[in-house]
């Protein structure tokens, strides 16, 4: 089980993926938005989509956990 982390604190401007969804590694899964920058976070690993834990506009915390990869 691989959880994507946030690695800024910022807020939900996309969530790519669904529970279910397949995901290879290096794929985007959600963006952020801070200070008026989107930025991409790519999936880890290659696997199945486990839990979405946030939704578009959520603002996040570093380290804050986005999506559960299995």
């Amino acid at each position: 089980m691989h959880e994507l982390k946030a690695m800024m604190a910022g807020s939900v401007w996309e969530v790519c993926v669904e529970v279910g969804d397949k995901v290879e590694e290096g794929q985007d899964v959600v963006i952020l938005e801070s200070m008026k920058m989107e930025i991409p976070l790519a999936s880890e690993v290659t696997g199945t989509v486990k839990e979405v834990r946030v939704s578009k506009d959520d603002f996040v915390n570093e380290d804050d956990v986005l999506i559960v990869i299995d």
